[in-house]
C-alpha cells in the first residue's frame, strides 16, 4: 500500500518534469498564502509606518486576500519551474575515477558545486517569481495596511492614474520595490533552499532511501525557512515601507528615513511573526511541493534530477 508523501512506482503520472514542476509549485503556493494570510498581515501592520493600530490592527486580517489568490500559484509555478530546470541542467553528476592499480570507481559530485548549483537556481527562481510576485504584493500589502478597502480598489486606484501620470507611472507603481524585493529574496532563497537541499541528502543518508517524504520535507522546510526568515528580517521591513510610501523613495533614502525617525529597532518590527509565518509556512510550502512532486513522478526521476 502506497502512503501519503511516498512516490507512486511504475509509470509516472505527469511525464513532464516542467509540467511537475507547475502543478507541485501553483498547489504549494496558493496552500501556503492561503492559509497563513492572518500572520502575513499582521507583520505588515507591525512594519507599516503608521503603526499596528492606524493600519487595521487586529480587524480585517483577510483584506487584500484576492491579489493572493491570484498571484500565488502562477508566482510560486515560476519559481520551481526556474528553480528545477536549473537544477536538472546545471547539478553536478558522479564522474568514474580509477586507482593506483587501475580499478574504476564512482566519485561522488563535489558537495560545494551542488550547493552553488541550489544557490544559483534559487536566485534565478526568485528573479522570474517576481515578474509576478512584486505587483501582487504592491497591491496586496495597501489593502493590508487599510489604505484601501481591498486588493481591488489598491489595484484600481493605481490603474486610475493612467489618466492623469500616464502609463509609465502606472507600470513604476505596480512595480515599486522591485529592487529591494529582488534583495531581500535573493538571500532569503540562497539561505533557504540550499539548507533545505542539505537536511534533505541528511536525512536521506539516515534512512536510506533516496527520496524524502511530504512530511519530512515540510519539517526540513520548516527549519530552513525559519533560518532565512530571522537573517532577512530588516530586509523585509525596508520592502515593507517602499511599497507602502505615499510616493515612491529611493531604497536609500528610504533607509535613512527609517533610521532617523524610528531607530534601528525598526528594522526588526514584525520578527516575531515573520519567522512564525515563514517556518509554518516553509512546511506547508516545501511539504506540499515535495508530496505533490513525489505523487506526481517517480522516486527515480525525483532524484536523479532534482534532489
Amino acid at each position: 500500500m502506497q502512503h501519503l508523501g511516498e512516490p507512486r512506482r511504475g509509470r509516472a503520472w505527469v511525464d513532464s518534469p516542467y509540467l511537475r514542476s507547475l502543478i507541485a509549485g501553483g498547489l504549494a503556493g496558493t496552500t501556503v498564502d492561503l492559509s497563513l494570510y492572518p500572520l502575513d498581515t499582521l507583520k505588515t501592520r507591525l512594519q507599516s509606518s503608521a503603526g499596528f493600530a492606524a493600519s487595521g490592527g487586529f480587524n480585517g486580517i483577510y483584506r487584500g486576500v484576492g491579489s493572493a489568490i491570484v498571484g500565488s500559484a502562477p508566482g510560486a509555478a515560476l519559481f520551481f519551474i526556474t528553480y528545477d530546470s536549473i537544477k536538472r541542467n546545471f547539478a553536478p553528476t558522479p564522474s568514474t575515477r580509477y586507482t593506483a592499480d587501475g580499478k574504476p570507481y564512482t566519485s561522488a559530485p563535489d558537495a560545494s558545486s551542488g550547493a552553488a548549483v541550489h544557490m544559483l537556481a534559487a536566485s534565478l527562481g526568485e528573479v522570474a517569481a517576481c515578474a509576478v510576485r512584486v505587483p501582487t504584493e504592491v497591491v496586496k500589502q495597501r489593502a493590508q495596511a487599510s489604505q484601501h478597502p481591498s486588493s481591488r480598489a489598491a489595484l484600481m486606484y493605481i490603474l486610475d492614474q493612467r489618466r492623469t501620470r500616464g502609463l509609465a507611472h502606472v507600470w513604476r507603481e505596480l512595480y515599486r520595490g522591485w529592487s529591494i524585493t529582488i534583495i531581500r529574496e535573493v538571500p532569503f532563497t540562497v539561505i533557504q533552499f540550499p539548507l533545505w537541499e542539505a537536511l534533505k541528502k541528511w536525512r536521506q543518508a539516515q534512512t536510506g532511501r533516496g527520496h524524502v517524504s511530504g512530511l519530512e520535507g515540510g519539517l526540513l522546510g520548516s527549519m530552513a525557512g525559519a533560518v532565512a526568515a530571522g537573517i532577512t528580517t530588516p530586509l523585509d521591513v525596508l520592502k515593507t515601507r517602499m511599497m507602502l510610501a505615499s510616493e515612491k523613495q529611493p531604497l536609500f533614502t528610504m533607509l535613512s528615513v527609517i533610521l532617523k525617525e524610528s531607530g534601528p529597532g525598526a528594522f526588526f518590527a514584525g520578527i516575531g511573526p515573520r519567522i512564525g509565518w515563514i517556518s509554518v509556512g516553509g512546511a506547508i510550502f516545501l511539504g506540499s511541493y515535495q508530496w505533490a512532486s513525489n505523487a506526481l513522478g517517480d522516486a527515480g526521476d525525483s532524484d536523479s534530477s532534482l534532489d
